[in-house]
């Protein structure tokens, strides 16, 4: 155990805080390279609505906004004082909802992000795995055939153009369900029942695309996998010995093929903001996607960087908490 934690855990701790402080410090320098000045953008803002300042309040109003932006200071300054406030959980107030913080923001749209795209990942990866794997070791079956060949055809699709496809068909033509947002206009969020179930129903469709995309990526990977493990001595020893054919299939063929596949769910989970940011404006579902989209009409510099820092946390995280399962899956590393 102590040589497990020493040799493994350790150094995976150590990597996970090194990938989120590099990535939150590139997230500080990279908007500070911009030529756009949120400071003096918010000031054109505010006086192309027609408000007249003298040169005096104006000033006044530079030096507040500096302030509150974080941007006062020297570049060293400001790199302290925005770790200062980002372990305090402070990422600022919105420039496009000023006075609301962005952490208020993001924490209203993150459970509708994840409540969606991570049920319909993780669905679409074990559907498209165990189909996978068995379309590899029955390749003669026909109704798993029939199944890879719309995987391969729906995989290249974009998003979006799945979406629409949906949204057509299930919306207007065959209107089943309903066309834009989790719940009704007037509803209250809560949890209740009845709210669960209404927004169930309004995430059919958004999680219908992105299961249907991205289960064929996940067939694809686990049969390219199996089909070399498939030919492997100890596979073979298995058929010979009489073992039953799922025992073979999911003792020694999926566990020992997973184990990439497990790294590419870490890496999926983490970004799942890709698929949120364009499937959420067409079925104008109030997530991250949407709060994304806002934000950058809006140059909210603030709103960008705290999702930003979100999703970096989000890929360390799940990458993080992936490499702690590896040993549960493959023995070697216990003994490494």
């Amino acid at each position: 155990m102590r040589r497990f934690v020493l040799r493994y855990l350790i150094p995976r701790i150590t990597q996970y805080l090194t990938i989120i402080f590099v990535g939150v410090t590139v997230t500080f320098v990279i908007p500070r390279l911009s030529p756009t000045d949120p400071v003096e953008a918010q000031i054109s803002t505010i006086t192309a609505r027609g408000s007249t300042l003298d040169p005096q309040s104006i000033e006044s109003m530079r030096v507040a906004l500096t302030e509150l932006y974080g941007l006062s200071g020297s570049p060293v300054e400001q790199y302290f004082a925005f770790w200062g406030r980002l372990l305090r959980g402070d990422l600022g107030p919105s420039l496009s909802n000023f006075p609301t913080p962005v952490s208020e923001l993001i924490g209203q749209a993150l459970p509708y992000t994840l409540g969606l795209l991570v049920p319909a990942l993780i669905i679409s990866w074990t559907m498209g795995n165990l189909l996978g794997a068995m379309s590899s070791y029955y390749p003669k079956n026909r109704p798993l055939n029939a199944i890879e060949v719309l995987g391969q055809v729906v995989r290249p699709i974009p998003y979006y153009i799945v979406a629409l496809v949906l949204l057509v068909v299930f919306g207007y033509f065959v209107p089943i369900f309903p066309f834009s947002g989790a719940y009704p206009i007037g509803t209250h969020p809560n949890w209740s029942i009845e709210f669960i179930l209404t927004y169930i129903y309004h995430a059919v469709l958004p999680a219908a695309t992105l299961v249907l995309v991205g289960f064929g990526g996940w067939f694809v990977g686990m049969k390219s996998l199996t089909s070399n493990i498939i030919s492997e001595d100890y596979v073979e020893f298995a058929e010979t010995a009489g073992l039953k054919k799922n025992k073979i299939l999911f003792s020694y063929i999926i566990r020992t093929a997973l184990l990439p596949q497990l790294t590419g769910l870490a890496m999926t989970l983490g970004t799942v903001f890709s698929g949120a940011l364009i499937m959420e404006v067409v079925f104008g579902y109030p997530g991250l996607g949407s709060l994304t989209i806002r934000a950058i009409y809006s140059n909210d510099y603030s709103m960008i960087m705290g999702i930003t820092i979100y999703s970096i946390i989000g890929v360390a995280t799940a990458v993080f908490l992936m490499d702690l399962l590896y040993p549960l899956f493959d023995p070697r590393v216990r003994y490494q």
